[in-house]
């Protein structure tokens, strides 16, 4: 009986977390973690036009179809494929994972349906759906696993090639000269000297910075104050060398928005930081004087302009809506003839793009498959959200602006996956340190 006892004690204790014990997420497999910390990197890192150089024709028309699929996805889709064949049970980890993520699981199947039916409708868009939907849930599926040394590479990894992105913009910005232009087969767009950097594209490399910024100012709690605030004001300052004008508004008024909130709040509560408060007020004290110098100096002159002459944004927004007129109730329903909505974007001069996601979907798929996948993103958003600290509402906030200042989620892109990473990476819920745990009802120490 007492050997009974003890081993009885003894399985108690190997089964039962000592008090003091940390806890941590599921441990994933090293080559799962360095998998995805590539792939992010990749993502955040590698443009069309760096993808040319190598002879990669993402960006272009034409070319090998392949070569229309950023690599992040397919090492997203490969590190997908590996890591359910090594638990040992491949479509019991899918279930796992989509069980853990549901909505996430239901934007892939959406996404992928959808993909079925664009390519058999033969449709624009098949590159889109892989690259810009299926990639992001497939990640957040992936990132459900919540390994702790996992999500700290990737918010080094974040932090590192937000950095670069920015210096490397006020480099091109200083020297008018572009590393990495954007291409479209090949052919850079040289009269835009707007800084490319490592995103491609400005207007991208305008939207994510603007989110990256307004995370750091409510998100990246595993930062020091001095260490956000440069880096906000590094950010900021890219903004301007991208020369997105929403972008900037949306970061300046969202941003000033929340630093008031806050600042109100802490007086209200009584803690207030004297040190903090006296940076601040140096800050602010300095602020207007470096905008006055750098004015001078021209660095403004280059955003001025995009606000002065948009180079017909505002009219596209306004022309998009006539082409409604020329199409019929069932073409509205289930999508138009693509050469005529070609032909009536020449006619409206709207060739640069419908710049709303949901009008140029609609125009080209139809409003049941808008429907259908508006309804597949919105429990996407919500759900990525839901495993966020709650700060995530001001980047959530100017996303889900900036996405309806241009075509897009509506085209091939990858800012979508891209902004989930942002989300999940610098909004992670802090883990308690330690968790106290009662002690075995058998012992003598347990309550009686």
């Amino acid at each position: 009986m007492a050997a009974s006892w003890s081993a009885s004690a003894s399985n108690h204790g190997a089964a039962a977390p000592r008090a003091g014990t940390p806890i941590s997420g599921t441990s994933v497999d090293a080559l799962t973690r360095f998998g995805l910390i590539a792939a992010v990197a990749v993502l955040f890192s590698i443009s069309g036009g760096m993808l040319w150089l190598v002879g990669y024709n993402y960006d272009g028309l034409f070319g090998n179809p392949a070569t229309k699929i950023h690599p992040s996805t397919y090492l997203i889709v490969l590190l997908l494929a590996w890591r359910s064949c090594a638990s040992g049970n491949p479509v019991g980890h899918i279930v796992h994972l989509a069980d853990r993520r549901p909505a996430s699981a239901l934007m892939a199947a959406i996404s992928i349906v959808l993909l079925v039916v664009v390519i058999a409708r033969q449709r624009p868009g098949m590159a889109g759906m892989i690259d810009t939907f299926v990639a992001a849930a497939l990640l957040v599926l992936m990132l459900s696993e919540d390994d702790e040394r996992t999500f700290a590479g990737l918010q080094t990894v974040v932090h590192v090639v937000m950095t670069a992105n920015a210096l490397l913009a006020l480099f091109e910005f200083a020297t008018k000269t572009l590393i990495f232009p954007y291409r479209l087969d090949g052919v850079a767009f040289t009269t835009d000297l707007r800084s490319s950097a490592l995103q491609g594209h400005p207007l991208a490399n305008a939207m994510v910075t603007s989110i990256y910024v307004l995370a750091l100012l409510s998100g990246a709690r595993s930062l020091s104050m001095p260490v956000r605030i440069g880096l906000i004001g590094l950010q900021c300052a890219a903004l301007v060398a991208f020369g997105g004008r929403t972008a900037m508004v949306t970061t300046v008024v969202l941003g000033g928005c929340y630093l008031l909130f806050q600042g109100i709040t802490k007086l209200r509560q009584g803690r207030v930081n004297l040190l903090g408060a006296a940076l601040g007020f140096m800050l602010a004290a300095l602020l207007p004087v470096v905008i006055i110098v750098a004015a001078y100096l021209g660095f403004f002159d280059a955003l001025l302009e995009r606000f002065v002459s948009d180079s017909g944004s505002a009219n596209a927004r306004v022309e998009m809506f006539e082409l409604f007129k020329h199409l019929e109730l069932r073409d509205l329903i289930v999508g138009p003839d693509v050469d005529l909505i070609d032909s009536l974007r020449r006619i409206n001069g709207l060739e640069q793009g419908i710049e709303n996601p949901i009008i140029r979907t609609v125009l080209y798929q139809g409003a049941f498959f808008t429907l259908l996948l508006t309804f597949g993103f919105v429990l996407f958003l919500f759900e990525v959200a839901r495993r966020c600290h709650p700060g995530i509402w001001l980047p959530m906030l100017g996303w889900v602006i900036l996405i309806n200042t241009s075509e897009s989620v509506a085209s091939k892109t990858t800012l979508l996956t891209k902004f989930v990473v942002l989300a999940l990476v610098l909004y992670r819920p802090a883990r308690a340190a330690f968790r106290p745990v009662s002690p075995p009802a058998w012992s003598d120490q347990a309550p009686r």
